[in-house]
């Protein structure tokens, strides 16, 4: 029986079919742990799985969702993720498409929040050195928050009754919803820059976390921590914590408490005012005593009496330093002398006559040593001639001869074996004295054994 057989290509789109058509597939919650997440895939798709004890799930986290969270992923968080099954064609494998994510058991903002401040923390930004201290009398001082709310009056009520002298200046905010944010870092910025405030305050009244995370936004944070006016945070209730609180210079529990913070109270600052005067003046009153006591004493002391006692040690002083310094003198002119001695012998050995002399001198013994080397090369170079002249008599054709050997030629060159010539060839005989003109009659063959 034929069996009709699927390709590949097909039997997967026939399962991805399956996993589109399937309504409970379509939108499907799942809980695990996240794995294989590279945080440093920016403005890029993220593929990372899910997974807990028994299974794991592939994930597709497209830019367009990822750009729609509040928080970073992290590597083994708990989530819950919220979209669609399917299968990838290429790969065969089937895998979640995720609409929506979020930390299991945390809110989305509270994630955010603790998100944020472990970045800023780590930048440093909450450090106690970056704190800028507080002007003891400020002259003027910038309030951000919203002019309807009962902030403002309780700051203005404040300070009006402990330092009625300073100048208060409101910068209207947004302090809750969507515009809260950018509203509190605008109003900052204007207060910062464009006014020369001693003091900024910031605040609002209590609420939820939800209310007060406008004050929780990293923008906000980096407004109050970068702004060269000392700031005062004091946001929400005194157990509410934010991180507009952190970053701030000084947090106060209350609006009331702040305004206590960036004032001090003006009839206590003029009482004690009134006892440093008091002081200073009791101050001033024994010092002059006691000058005066001082005065009497010098006038009734010997050096007023009897001037000249104040030179006596020191004439005696000078004498002695007058005659150091004579003798210092004398023992430098005579070492002096010694030197310029020592000098003029150097010079003398250095006259251009002794100079020439020796040179005269050196120029008759390098002649001489020439003359000699000279010799003894011409000398060698004689023996080694002669010896090459020896050895070149013992290898010459000529010396050879005169032992009794010859030379046979031919039209051709020298004949060297019987087979170079034939009978009656006329052969060129060369011995030690002259040359023989010879014919050949025979030649006969030696066997080589």
């Amino acid at each position: 029986m034929d069996q009709e057989y699927l390709t590949v290509t097909q039997l997967t789109r026939y399962v991805k079919r399956k996993f589109d058509q399937d309504p409970y597939l379509e939108r499907v919650f799942v809980k695990g742990e996240i794995s294989n997440y590279n945080p440093k895939r920016r403005n890029r798709h993220q593929y990372f799985s899910i997974k807990d004890q028994g299974a794991k799930l592939s994930a597709v986290l497209f830019y367009n969702e990822q750009q729609k969270l509040g928080i970073d992923l992290e590597e083994g968080m708990s989530v819950l993720a919220v979209g669609r099954l399917s299968v990838y064609e290429k790969t065969g494998a089937y895998q979640l498409y995720v609409d929506h994510i979020e930390p299991e058991g945390l809110g989305q903002l509270y994630a955010a929040y603790e998100q944020t401040k472990k970045k800023l923390t780590e930048e440093g930004w909450f450090d106690l050195e970056r704190k800028k201290p507080l002007k003891r009398f400020p002259k003027k001082i910038g309030i951000i928050t919203s002019q309807s709310g009962a902030v403002i009056r309780d700051i203005q009520t404040t300070i009006e009754r402990r330092f009625p002298i300073v100048e208060l200046y409101l910068f209207p905010a947004v302090v809750q919803g969507d515009k809260a944010a950018d509203s509190i870092v605008r109003s900052i910025r204007q207060a910062d820059q464009d006014y020369d405030l001693d003091t900024l305050i910031v605040g609002r009244g209590g609420g939820s976390f939800e209310d007060l995370f406008p004050f929780n936004e990293e923008k906000v944070a980096l407004a109050i921590a970068n702004a060269r006016t000392p700031v005062i945070s004091s946001v929400g209730h005194e157990t509410d914590t934010t991180l507009a609180d952190l970053a701030a210079d000084i947090r106060a529990a209350t609006p009331t408490a702040a305004a206590e913070l960036a004032v001090p109270v003006l009839t206590e600052e003029v009482g004690r005012i009134d006892q440093n005067r008091q002081r200073v003046t009791q101050a001033m009153t024994t010092i002059i005593r006691r000058e005066k006591e001082r005065v009497d004493r010098l006038e009734r002391s010997y050096i007023f009496r009897q001037p000249r006692r104040l030179y006596d040690g020191y004439s005696q002083n000078l004498d002695q330093l007058t005659d150091q310094l004579i003798r210092t003198v004398d023992d430098q002119v005579k070492e002096d002398k010694y030197q310029v001695q020592l000098l003029d012998q150097e010079l003398k050995a250095y006259h251009p006559c002794a100079k020439v002399r020796q040179a005269a001198e050196n120029r008759e013994q390098l002649t001489k040593q020439l003359m000699s080397a000279a010799k003894h090369y011409v000398k060698n170079q004689e023996n080694d001639v002669n010896s090459l002249i020896q050895s070149l008599d013992h290898l010459s054709p000529l010396k050879i001869l005169s032992r009794g050997y010859a030379i046979a030629q031919n039209e051709a060159g020298v004949v060297k074996s019987v087979d170079q010539v034939t009978a009656e060839d006329k052969i060129d005989i060369t011995v030690a004295d002259g040359s023989i003109k010879a014919r050949v009659e025979e030649t006969v063959k030696k066997e080589i054994e």
